[in-house]
């Protein structure tokens, strides 16, 4: 199987001397192309930070990550943006929606602000409403859906682009339970029927479980 994700004894660490805080303490990790993992630790394990750092949020560690075959470090901005434009699709707690824009035009706005054509992802646009049963609110604002409703929305925009990769950052720690439920059969649908690698950081059990492999961060370590 090809790895899609290296994490070769990366360390972390916020500020110096006395009152440096050293969040990842050597992490190696490995996630091959169609997997669906869950990355979970306690608060302060390093997590976050590492979903991060992966998804070239963060060049300031030591230790080497390797995405998509490209290492990370020694690309300029550029390089980097357009890995996260054409390779990584961000999912966050918080859905980041800009709430002038409707739910179609929340879901085009990556593609607006890279210039590209929108003719080109009609078909795309429609395809990736339908997944995540949103066609019938294409036409709607962010103020007029649910929470899980506007999670679905940042989903979709992370899909649109046709990522290799998905960071998610807690995705469901906004949401009820059955609103997170939906949220992570739709991550389940998504990686089996298009083959899209999931990596995901989650402190809940019932979520992390939608995965099909759990590891486990302690203390900035990888311990399971």
């Amino acid at each position: 199987m090809d790895t899609i994700i290296t994490v070769d004894n990366v360390q972390k660490t916020f500020g110096k001397g006395a009152t440096a805080l050293n969040v990842l303490r050597g992490v190696d990790l490995s996630v091959t192309k169609g997997e669906f993992v869950s990355l979970m630790g306690q608060s302060g394990s390093g997590k976050s930070t590492l979903l991060y750092l992966i998804g070239g949020l963060d060049l300031d560690y030591k230790g080497d990550i390797v995405v998509c075959g490209t290492k990370l470090r020694g690309l300029n901005d550029k390089q980097l943006s357009e890995i996260r434009l054409n390779k990584i699709g961000f999912i966050f707690q918080f859905y980041n929606l800009v709430q002038n824009l409707n739910v179609e035009d929340n879901i085009l706005l990556p593609i607006s602000v890279a210039g590209k054509s929108m003719t080109e992802y009609k078909k795309k646009l429609d395809e990736i409403l339908d997944i995540t049963e949103l066609s019938d609110k294409r036409k709607s604002m962010p103020s007029q859906l649910s929470g899980g409703q506007q999670q679905r929305v940042a989903i979709a925009r992370a899909l649109l682009g046709d990522p290799t990769i998905i960071l998610a950052d807690e995705p469901t720690g906004n949401l009820d339970k059955e609103s997170g439920d939906n949220i992570m059969r739709l991550f389940a649908r998504i990686n089996k029927e298009k083959g899209m690698t999931i990596l995901q950081v989650t402190h809940n059990e019932a979520c992390a479980s939608y995965g099909n492999r759990i590891v486990r961060l302690e203390n900035g370590k990888v311990v399971g």
